[in-house]
């Protein structure tokens, strides 16, 4: 017997509930589902978002997210890069913080704009 699998798309606002059970998908109200549930068994991705620190601006903490799911199985190691990274104002929203995470192609990229402290 096949492994069954049970899941929620998050691809849209219906949140249909998925199966996968072998080759057999069901549950899925849209083609995005359909995609979304092949990309689960195969490629499975996830976005990360998080801050770094920031010096010399008005808060202490800068938001970041990545540029584009990253593999599900890097996502720790991925999130742990950002302890150790600390940046200086001005900062854009859309600046690259953290280029090519582990090599992959994908970024942090600043949620926020932030200037220097007056």
């Amino acid at each position: 017997m096949s492994e069954f699998t049970e899941f929620t798309c998050v691809v849209c606002p219906w949140g249909c509930l998925l199966e996968i059970q072998g080759d057999k998908i069901s549950g899925y109200s849209c083609n995005r589902g359909l995609k979304y549930a092949k990309s689960e068994q195969t490629d499975p991705r996830r976005s990360i978002s998080g801050s770094v620190r920031i010096v010399g601006a008005v808060n202490n903490a800068l938001p970041v997210k990545t540029s584009a799911p990253l593999p599900k199985d890097k996502l720790l190691d991925a999130a742990r890069l950002l302890y150790s990274v600390t940046v200086k104002p001005p900062v854009k929203t859309g600046d690259i913080i953290v280029p090519d995470i582990l090599g992959l192609g994908i970024h942090f990229v600043a949620s926020l704009s932030m200037e220097a402290e007056k």
